[in-house]
């Protein structure tokens, strides 16, 4: 047997693999009520190996969206509370004198776990929001000279209030441009809600929540959602999506190259996530506002971040192309 039929033996098979995804969604899904297209959104951007900015008003559940997902998986999990005062050497870490060596010796900091929550990510300045960029796209730190990798795997789930606009900062486009999908929550139905009065009766629901993944099991997802098939004419479905945005007289900047292998990448997860190792149309239409709409900019948009506009144009240009049979 060579090498190679060893290793293709001992891959999980498709089905294992969607088993793994349901039991996660499963249990996310416990503490997180009513929002089952937020939190598969949210899994195929981990599935992807892409991130997630969660936008929305206080208190619906943006960072209970993101700690849920960290509690499912058995791995190191890092809260970064986001404000003015943070500095880049509080995230990546620094070197601090080491009086017995006589040396400097690098102090790794909380960007070094395998999920991190970036909390209200808009509150402090570009320069510290900066210090992200490498790592979310590289999945490595450089501090001073020496690149130190992160280890698999990684995901950065950010969030943010669109509406407080006071001590806050405007995420630059190459920021957004690092994260895979978008995605609101909104206010939960009436009946959910009562749901979740009753689960808060004991306490913090997903502080019961234990770990139904270990890191291997993400990395083998991750590993599957590559071999997810894609046939030509989803690619050039995809692509035509893609390029209207670049010819769009409403956008001033359309989708870039890197946010078209996202869109390729993303949809390769949705299917994986729904069960298929093949892409549909309705993967890439149902993906195209939480991916493209925060990588696109309108003329007439008064500021950056403004996603209303841009969410519409988007959907307008994907109801214009046509869809492959």
């Amino acid at each position: 047997m060579t090498p190679s039929q060893s290793v293709e033996t001992a891959a999980p098979p498709q089905q294992d693999l969607h088993v793994l995804i349901d039991r996660l969604l499963d249990n996310v899904g416990t503490v997180v009520l009513g929002k089952a297209e937020a939190i598969k959104l949210a899994v195929v951007a981990l599935l992807a190996q892409g991130h997630v900015l969660i936008e929305d008003v206080p208190g619906v559940g943006k960072t209970l969206l993101a700690r849920a997902l960290a509690a499912s998986i058995d791995c190191s999990f890092r809260r970064i509370q986001f404000t003015p005062d943070l500095l880049p050497s509080d995230v990546l870490g620094s070197s601090i004198f080491h009086a017995p060596s006589g040396e400097f010796v690098f102090k790794p900091g909380p960007l070094f776990a395998n999920v991190i929550l970036a909390d209200e990510i808009n509150r402090t300045t570009p320069r510290t929001q900066s210090a992200l960029l490498e790592a979310m796209s590289d999945r490595q730190v450089s501090v001073e000279g020496t690149t130190y990798p992160l280890a698999p795997p990684f995901i950065v789930l950010a969030t943010q209030n669109p509406y407080e606009f006071e001590g806050t900062y405007v995420l630059p486009e190459s920021q957004l441009d690092r994260f895979m999908i978008r995605l609101r929550l909104g206010y939960p139905v009436r009946s959910e809600e009562r749901r979740l009065l009753n689960d808060h009766r004991g306490g913090e629901p997903v502080a019961t929540l234990s770990p139904v993944l270990t890191a291997d099991d993400v990395v083998r997802l991750q590993e599957g959602v590559r071999k997810v098939r894609v046939d030509d004419a989803i690619a050039e479905y995809l692509l035509d999506i893609v390029h209207l945005t670049r010819r769009n007289e409403e956008l001033h900047v359309g989708v870039s190259t890197r946010g078209a292998l996202t869109f390729y990448r993303a949809a390769q997860g949705m299917a994986l996530a729904s069960g298929r190792d093949f892409v549909i149309p309705d993967d890439v239409k149902g993906l195209a506002v939480p991916v493209l709409a925060h990588r696109v900019l309108g003329k007439s948009f008064l500021q950056a971040g403004e996603f209303g506009a841009a969410e519409a144009i988007i959907r307008d240009i994907v109801d214009h192309v046509k869809v492959p049979a």
